[in-house]
């Protein structure tokens, strides 16, 4: 694979990944092309820096910084999501211990 093919390779995986992250079901696979687009980006900029290709480090840069955002676009959702489960099963404990104490009466 050439240099140019995977600093492509690393832009189209990470704007994937940060598209991918908004996307309800999606989101769940979001993160495995975020992190394929910093491994490819990180694979071509090693490449360029020995020299083989010096044209495609845009790109590659391009796709690593898409993939770091995406991940940390996924990492703050999955985070925002559990405390809503959280917030919501404290608050069905309490309500249900309100109820308890109702029906006791």
């Amino acid at each position: 694979m050439t240099v140019k093919n995977m600093s492509i390779t690393a832009l189209v995986c990470g704007i994937v990944g940060i598209v991918g992250s908004f996307i309800p079901y999606v989101s769940w696979v979001a993160p495995l092309a975020a992190i394929a687009g910093i491994v490819f980006g990180a694979l071509a900029l090693k490449r360029i820096k020995a020299g083989e290709e010096v044209e495609s480090k845009g790109l590659a840069l391009g796709g690593m910084i898409c993939g770091i955002v995406s991940t940390a676009v996924s990492v703050l959702i999955w985070a925002c999501a559990i405390c809503v489960v959280c917030a919501a099963a404290g608050a069905i404990g309490s309500l249900g211990g309100a109820l308890g104490a109702l029906f006791i009466l």
